[in-house]
């Protein structure tokens, strides 16, 4: 059985920074492509980052490159997401996510993503 836990979550001003973290379990994860998504009150959820089975390669949606950093621990089964230079629009609900396919190249489509996370609330005030 796969689970996937995210913590770190909170409520943070403009400007600052959170850092987010995955625990996985139930599965070996260095041969999964693993991945973040987040969803705002009243939007669709939508692609954040996502990292590839060595972590060597990351992707990113434009509004957050730059700012927020996906790393992965294959060691630990854990996923991180670092969140810098928060802005009121990346309030959401975060998610973390896990692909079972084995693709090499990390996708940044929802429905390719296997297991989800319950989700971490992160509010950034203005």
């Amino acid at each position: 059985q796969v689970q996937l836990v995210e913590s770190g979550g909170g409520l943070v001003q403009t400007g600052g920074s959170l850092r987010l973290s995955c625990a996985a379990s139930g599965r070996t994860f260095n041969t999964y492509v693993m991945g973040w998504f987040r969803q705002a009150p009243g939007k669709e959820r939508e692609f954040v980052a996502a990292i590839s089975r060595s972590g060597d390669n990351t992707y990113y949606a434009d509004s957050v490159k730059g700012r927020f950093t996906i790393s992965r621990d294959n060691a630990k089964n854990t996923v991180s997401l670092q969140m810098n230079s928060l802005k009121p629009e990346d309030t959401a609900v975060y998610y973390c996510a896990v692909d079972l396919s084995r693709r090499i190249r990390a996708s940044m489509v929802q429905s390719e993503y296997d297991y989800w996370g319950q989700g971490t609330q992160v509010t950034v005030s203005s």
